[in-house]
């Protein structure tokens, strides 16, 4: 791996516009992964899933809340209409108890009766203002600690669904990684075949050209007719056409390269493998691969995994809500006024401590339907599982077959270039000595061109083989 440090010096560099050779696949990977926007939104969703679980911890432990309230009432609170007047009593020692003080009858002895009531003689004050309270400012108060003791195992799942959803951001963020690995590797190679391909229309150009002065000459001399001159001058024509296809379809894979290192698209850089005649090293490819190691390596079959089990946690967090709750508490309130030791207007604060328990009864089938559905959402997510691995298998052999064949093909290429190649040596030789037509001489340089350009095809295809086959098997390097 190239330093950072180099890395960043690189980057600052490329981004002025000045041009720098040999920037090697590993450089351009580094660079992408630093600035892609997809790697750096997983790299927040991997912080905050890891907040989640810190959260989820949490819940273990008591929790202190303090709430405080004010309250400004209109009018004061009285207990009586007006000022009472209350009958007393007196200590009779012949029967000894209490008798009411009351205004008798001497001729009777019985308690005088005006309208119907009888008359005290003593009575007691009770005025109202006694029994007035003022309540126009009212504050309250209370500290309470809560700890869970039992809450039906829905805090030990949350728990675990928090750990697994930090596990499946981490395998999601891998993922776009070899995805991004993938784009670039894409690019970089499009970069090399497409700068081989100037090369090759270059030289294309060249012999078109070499063969139009040639047949110039041969018209003046009048060995070859108008009509020679003018069939090599429309191939010639046609080539440089077809270059300049290839040099601006060139620019911009240079612009797409740039933009997926995270660089501006006018950067202008000189890829390590450009101009070389073998494109990249050429990787071995194996028949047959162990599915099981396939499976534990691919990212997309861990998130599944994991979907697995934060769903069989929501099955028992469902759950939790038919099972009993249990939970202690403490707290101290404060109220001004209180009315501990009679109604004053200052503060008064006690403790107080309980416990709360909380046992579903019957919610007509709507807790234990919320658990079915929650237990249905794992069993999809294990079917999901498993079609998946089903469909990777089948990638898998798919891609090792096309790896096998891109080589075989690369190798037929090689071989059809240098027929090619000995072929158009035979035509410029036939056509030096007079024997061979000009027809056969442009044939034959078509013939080179489309050799050349198929190997250089089939190198790249190697390469993007590689790389793909590299990802389906969970073994690419980053």
């Amino acid at each position: 791996m190239i330093n950072h440090k180099l890395l960043g010096l690189l980057a600052v560099l490329m981004s002025t516009s000045a041009s720098f050779a040999s920037v090697p696949l590993d450089s351009c990977r580094s660079m992408a992964l630093r600035h892609n926007k997809d790697i750096l939104i997983a790299n927040q969703k991997i912080e905050a899933a890891r907040y989640q679980k810190d959260q989820a911890k949490a819940a273990y432990l008591p929790s202190l809340d303090f709430v405080g309230s004010y309250m400004y009432n209109q009018k004061n609170i009285s207990l009586i209409e007006e000022d009472a007047l209350l009958p007393t009593k007196t200590f009779n020692p012949a029967t000894g108890s209490y008798d009411f003080n009351l205004l008798m009858d001497p001729s009777t002895g019985r308690p005088v009766m005006v309208d119907g009531q009888v008359i005290p003689t003593q009575v007691a004050l009770l005025p109202k203002e006694a029994l007035t309270y003022d309540i126009h400012n009212v504050f309250a108060g209370a500290l309470t600690l809560t700890q869970p003791v039992y809450m039906g195992g829905k805090i030990k799942a949350m728990n675990d669904i928090t750990k697994y959803a930090e596990a499946l951001a981490t395998t999601m963020r891998n993922k776009a990684v070899e995805d991004v690995i993938y784009q670039v590797d894409a690019a970089y190679w499009q970069v090399v075949s497409l700068k081989a391909k100037e090369k090759l229309a270059k030289s294309y150009v060249n012999l078109l050209d070499t063969l139009n002065l040639n047949v110039e000459a041969m018209v003046r001399q009048g060995i070859a007719t108008k009509a020679d001159a003018l069939s090599v001058a429309v191939k010639l024509n046609e080539a440089n056409v077809d270059m300049t296809k290839v040099t601006n379809g060139l620019a911009l894979s240079r612009m797409l390269l740039a933009q997926l290192c995270g660089l501006p698209t006018n950067t202008t850089f000189t890829l390590a493998d450009e101009g070389s005649d073998q494109i990249g090293e050429q990787p071995l490819f194996a028949s047959s691969y162990n599915m099981d190691d396939v499976y534990a390596r691919r990212h997309d079959v861990n998130a599944l995994e994991l979907g697995v089990k934060i769903y069989e946690k929501k099955a028992k967090v469902a759950m939790s809500d038919m099972l009993p709750q249990l939970a202690v508490m403490g707290m101290y309130s404060v109220t001004n006024p209180n009315s501990f030791n009679g109604f004053k207007n200052k503060f008064g604060g006690a403790f107080s401590v309980g416990a709360t328990l909380k046992v579903p009864l019957w919610h007509w089938g709507g807790s234990y339907n919320k658990y079915r559905a929650a237990k249905t959402e794992a069993v999809i997510q294990n079917l999901e599982l498993e079609n998946a691995r089903d469909k990777i298998a089948l990638q898998v052999s798919q891609a090792s077959f096309k790896a096998q064949e891109a080589v075989k093909t690369y190798e037929s290429t090689k071989s059809n270039l240098a027929k090619a190649e000995e072929n158009l040596r035979m035509a410029q030789l036939g056509f030096k000595e007079g024997v061979m037509p000009i027809d056969n001489v442009m044939a034959a340089q078509t013939a080179w061109l489309k050799a050349n350009s198929e190997v250089i095809d089939a190198q790249i295809d190697v390469q993007l083989c590689n790389v793909y086959l590299s990802k389906v098997l969970g073994t690419m390097q980053y």
